[in-house]
C-alpha cells in the first residue's frame, strides 16, 4: 500500500469559513477589515496563524463570501498540495512560526532547521505551481529527548516553565519535559488563518499516520523509538473573555468565554490530561468583536492513546 502519495490527495470540498458555529466564531475573531484587504494583495507573504490570510481558495473549487461582499467579491481558485518539508521551505516556515513563543527572542532559525531536517514526519502545505513557493501551513511532531541538547529546545522548555503559573501543573510540566521527555512529541502546527478548514483533518491524519509508519520504517531502532510517543505536547493560542466564568463557559455578558483560533484545539483541550493558559504580549488582532477578549497562550498535554478519538471528532467537526 503506497504511503506518501496519500498525503498528496486532500479531496474534501472547501466551504466558507462560516460553515459551522465554531467557524463563525473564528471568522468573527479573525476576518477583520485589515485581513480582508490583504486578500487583494497576492504578492504579500502569508503570516503566522493569528495574523495571516490566504489569498486563494482550494482544489479548484469556487468560493464566494456573500456576507462580506462589500469588502470582497469574486471567485478565487487554487490547488493546495501536501509536501514533505525541505530546506527551501526555511523562510516560509520561519514566517509562520514568528510568534510561536510569543515575543520571546530565541533560536527560531535552529527550531525551523529541526523541522526541515525531519522530512519523514511532517508536512508543509503549498499552492500547486505557485511561483513564490509560499508555505501556508506546517505540521510536525518533534521528540523532546531527541533534540534535548539543541539550544532552541532548551529555550522552549525554559519558556514553558516560566510562563506556567499554575502550582498544580508546574510539577507535571517539569516532569514531562524532563524525566519523560523521550515519550513526548511536541506537535507544531502553524498556518495562515483562513486556510480551507477541509484541509485540516487530512493534514492531521497525515501527521499521525507518518508517526505510526516511522516506528517501523526508520532505519534504526533508536530512530524508530523516537516516534513511539506516549504524550503529545501542544502549544496554541486562544482569545479568552476578560470576564469569563470558568464554570459556565460563558462571560457575564453572554458572550463565549473562549474563542478558539484553531478548531482542533477545542477537541485537544477536551481530551487533554491537563492544560494551562497564560497571557501573551505579542500584538493581537484588534476588532470591535474582540474588544472584550485577551490573547492567551494555551498549552495542552494529550495522551497518544486519545489520537484515534481526536481524529474521529475532528472529521465530524469539520464535516458538520
Amino acid at each position: 500500500m503506497p504511503r506518501k502519495p496519500t498525503r498528496h490527495n486532500p479531496s474534501s470540498r472547501h466551504r466558507p469559513l462560516t460553515f459551522s458555529a465554531f467557524g463563525r466564531s473564528m471568522a468573527m475573531a479573525i476576518l477583520s477589515k485589515k485581513a480582508r484587504r490583504e486578500i487583494h494583495e497576492p504578492k504579500d507573504l502569508p503570516t503566522s496563524s493569528g495574523n495571516g490570510c490566504v489569498n486563494h481558495g482550494k482544489d479548484k473549487m469556487e468560493e464566494s463570501n456573500s456576507s462580506d461582499s462589500e469588502d470582497f467579491e469574486g471567485v478565487v481558485q487554487a490547488d493546495f498540495v501536501f509536501f514533505d518539508p525541505k530546506p527551501g521551505d526555511f523562510h516560509g516556515v520561519k514566517v509562520l512560526l514568528q510568534t510561536y513563543l510569543d515575543n520571546k527572542l530565541w533560536d527560531l532559525s535552529s527550531f525551523v532547521d529541526l523541522i526541515l531536517g525531519q522530512p519523514t514526519v511532517g508536512t508543509v502545505v503549498k499552492i500547486e505551481n505557485d511561483e513564490d513557493d509560499g508555505v501556508y501551513s506546517v505540521v510536525t511532531a518533534l521528540n523532546l529527548e531527541r533534540y534535548k541538547d539543541s539550544k532552541c529546545v532548551i529555550e522552549l522548555k525554559d519558556y514553558l516553565l516560566k510562563v506556567c503559573e499554575d502550582m498544580d501543573v508546574i510539577p507535571k510540566l517539569r516532569n514531562l519535559v524532563g524525566e519523560h521527555a523521550k515519550d513526548v512529541g511536541l506537535v507544531v502546527s502553524q498556518r495562515v488563518v483562513n486556510l480551507p478548514p477541509q484541509l485540516l483533518p487530512p493534514l492531521y491524519d497525515a501527521l499521525f499516520d507518518e508517526i505510526e509508519w516511522a516506528t517501523e520504517d526508520e532505519p534504526t531502532v533508536e530512530l524508530q523509538n523516537f516516534f513511539r510517543f506516549k504524550f503529545y505536547l501542544i502549544m496554541s493560542k486562544i482569545y479568552k473573555h476578560k470576564n469569563a466564568n470558568g464554570k459556565k463557559g460563558m462571560a457575564e455578558s453572554g458572550e463565549e468565554a473562549v474563542i478558539y483560533m484553531k478548531p482542533e484545539d477545542e477537541i485537544f483541550l477536551e481530551l487533554s490530561s491537563w492544560s494551562f493558559s497564560f497571557p501573551l504580549h505579542a500584538q493581537q488582532v484588534t476588532t470591535n468583536e474582540l474588544k472584550n477578549y485577551r490573547l492567551m497562550g494555551l498549552v495542552m498535554v494529550v495522551e497518544a492513546s486519545k489520537v484515534s478519538t481526536f481524529r474521529k471528532k475532528f472529521h465530524l467537526l469539520v464535516d458538520e
